[in-house]
């Protein structure tokens, strides 16, 4: 999740078993085995003087607004994050994190936007602070369960990033499309020189043949 602090895990070939944080490693950004999820008796909103809670006619809390939105809860567990992050987060009917938008408090600023599978980013968009933008869109990784967490879903399963939209800090577009071991094969963009151009790679990523009409 683009508003969590775990990422993908580089994705393996289609026959091997996906890669996965280890438990040790989920036991150290656990936050909280028992988040708030639900408000008991909602007075309709709850207001406070840096926080909103939306809540729906369950108690379950929907919608969240902060200065300092809470770590991301996945699957009732509560993970720690890297850094602040204010905005809006979104929550499943369970309380789970599916989605969000707001600044990431890191030098020089982030605006950061996610939409979420069950246990990490669907698509992401990021502004950095040198200026460039990226949209990915990440292929659902499978659901594994952590027998040791109450069966708890394990976020940061590996996964490809499928496609790719960046615009480069100097200006340079791109778009990448990605085999299932998060190797980009085909990339689009404009050349220096302003010719459009498609280049097709290998897995090593270098290219093996290009279409650049103009050029020719």
């Amino acid at each position: 999740m683009v508003l969590a602090t775990l990422t993908a895990v580089p994705a393996m070939s289609q026959d091997a078993e996906p890669k996965r944080p280890s438990l040790d490693v989920l036991n150290r950004i656990i936050e909280d085995h028992s988040p708030q999820t639900r408000i008991e008796a909602p007075d309709h909103e709850r207001i406070s003087a840096r926080r909103i809670d939306i809540v729906d006619a369950d108690g379950t809390i929907r919608m969240t607004l902060s200065g300092e939105t809470p770590a991301p809860i996945i699957d009732g567990i509560q993970y720690k994050r890297a850094f602040n992050v204010a905005g809006l987060i979104l929550y499943d009917d369970k309380g789970s994190e599916r989605g969000g938008f707001g600044t990431a408090d890191v030098e020089g600023g982030m605006a950061v936007l996610a939409l979420d599978h069950p246990a990490m980013d669907a698509i992401g968009w990021r502004v950095s602070p040198d200026g460039s933008v990226a949209f990915s869109i990440n292929q659902a990784p499978p659901l594994i369960r952590e027998p040791a967490l109450g069966n708890a879903l394990v976020p940061g399963v590996s996964t490809p990033t499928r496609m790719q939209f960046t615009v480069a800090a100097d200006g340079t577009p791109a778009v990448f499309l990605s085999d299932k071991n998060n190797k980009p094969r085909i990339r689009m963009t404009v050349t220096e020189e302003g010719f459009g151009s498609i280049q097709f790679l290998d897995a090593e990523g270098t290219v093996i043949h290009s279409i650049t009409p103009e050029a020719d």
